[in-house]
């Protein structure tokens, strides 16, 4: 599959995508593009990160868990719930191993910078809500909370074996310094089918699909897709992102470039050629995920998908 970007009539961008989608006893109903290449998860691992959390001690009510299998845009609200998290428990914010960030978001980036802020902060970065519920686990079970990073701790030690069935690919450090894991995109797809399928996963899957803007931010093509649909949806970092539809089935996106603009269009194409859109909203969920080509304050362009490049 290719996302192309035109504008003017002329193709000014291809971005080569894999996609696989699975019904909920595993079978495959569409595949497209280089699937068995490959890549790291990232952020898409953070449902199963925080569902090891929460069963090892994290103890965190559904608007918290879904902000530890986050990426979130540090708005308010993400951050008031991380600071909430540490604080419970006696911990503070120096306590996270993630690294200092300037917010995520736009509107969360300025009002950083209009209220004064002149450095970037460690509860800011878009992994904090995932590190807050480690270290509360860290802090119930008696584990050392300096270490949690490192493959060895115990924490990560049960998150990998969470992952064995669906990440065979190991070894490698996430941005924000954790154990990073991937597949190809058949992988990807089976693990967000355990997501809506497997009650053990009950608690993370509710709280994702009670409160997808806690889990990203508005706008974002994973909450968009979680907001619209009965799903929970994790986008990670280089262009991937992870869908799983209850009574239906998931999806997996691989965008080859990186570019995170194209992961839209891609799970769009996908979710229409499956008709997993229900009646109705088809054109208001087009028209969020689908970037807008501009040129001043004028549409100059269009995006398109090609399922089947010649």
């Amino acid at each position: 599959m290719e996302v192309r970007f035109l504008r003017g009539g002329v193709v000014e961008a291809v971005h080569l995508v894999a996609a696989v989608a699975l019904d909920v006893e595993g079978r495959v109903l569409l595949q497209t593009g280089p699937t068995d290449r490959p890549f790291w998860y990232r952020s898409a691992s953070k449902p199963f990160q925080a569902a090891v959390a929460q069963d090892s001690g994290a103890d965190l009510d559904d608007e918290r868990l879904a902000v530890a299998a986050s990426s979130h845009d540090a708005d308010p609200v993400h951050v008031a719930l991380v600071e909430s998290m540490l604080h419970e428990v006696g911990l503070t914010e120096e306590d996270l191993r993630c690294p200092a960030a300037w917010p995520k978001g736009d509107t969360a980036r300025r009002l950083a910078h209009s209220s004064g802020a002149d450095r970037p902060r460690r509860v800011w970065h878009n992994c904090s809500g995932k590190h807050a519920a480690m270290l509360r686990a860290c802090v119930a079970s008696g584990w050392d909370t300096e270490t949690y990073l490192h493959p060895e701790h115990p924490l990560q030690r049960l998150i990998a074996q969470e992952m064995e069935n669906v990440a065979p690919l190991r070894g490698g450090v996430d941005g924000c310094g954790v154990p990073v894991f991937g597949g190809d995109c058949l992988d990807l797809a089976r693990a967000y089918r355990e997501l809506v399928t497997d009650p053990r996963r009950g608690s993370v899957t509710r709280a994702m699909s009670r409160f997808p803007a806690l889990v990203s931010g508005v706008g974002n093509a994973d909450a968009v897709v979680a907001c619209w649909l009965h799903a929970v949806a994790k986008r990670g970092a280089a262009g991937c992102l992870g869908l799983g539809l209850f009574e239906l089935g998931s999806v997996a996106v691989k965008v080859w470039d990186g570019d995170g603009t194209a992961v839209g269009p891609a799970v769009l194409e996908v979710l229409n050629r499956l008709s997993w859109i229900p009646t109705g909203i088809g054109d208001r969920l087009g028209a969020e995920l689908t970037p807008r080509i501009v040129g001043g304050d004028a549409e100059v362009g269009s995006v398109r998908v090609i399922f089947d490049p010649p």
